[in-house]
């Protein structure tokens, strides 16, 4: 059961990095060549959809690494699955605090009630961005590590 604990936990941070690595290097690249109301939109639309699904996402993940700690708390490799879930709780925060404060005032944006700063919130939510896919590549390194 320990084994299908550590693949599922792996596997689920492994796709939500890719989304997350896909949003910041495939999907804001692409939305940054539209159209300035085709980018509001794109971002406004992306918010409101990632925004729904990807906290279950981060949260589950969170939960099934600590559930992995405990349970294999007498297999090698536990030091790697507490500090991948460090890693994962240090993503929920940075989300918390950071970017999704960003995500709920863009969400709601159009063409016609977009701040004067709506792009300097936009970069400012990448670069955030950014830090937050590091941290979850590491997190999932840790869980790869730990399966060997």
């Amino acid at each position: 059961m320990l084994n299908l604990l550590e693949v599922f936990t792996t596997v689920a941070v492994g796709l939500m990095v890719g989304v997350e690595f896909s949003v910041a290097f495939v999907m804001n690249p692409i939305f940054k060549a539209l159209p300035e109301e085709s980018r509001v939109l794109g971002r406004a639309h992306g918010g409101r959809m990632l925004g729904a699904v990807m906290p279950v996402w981060y949260i589950g993940s969170l939960v099934l690494g600590v559930v992995w700690a405990v349970a294999g708390r007498h297999h090698q490799g536990t030091g790697l699955v507490v500090a991948a879930a460090a890693l994962l709780i240090v993503s929920v925060v940075m989300s918390l605090l950071l970017l999704v404060p960003i995500n709920n005032r863009s969400k709601t944006w159009t063409g016609e009630n977009r701040p004067e700063d709506w792009e300097e919130q936009g970069d400012r939510w990448d670069r955030y961005h950014y830090v937050r896919v590091a941290v979850l590549i590491g997190a999932f390194t840790l869980l790869v590590a730990a399966l060997a």
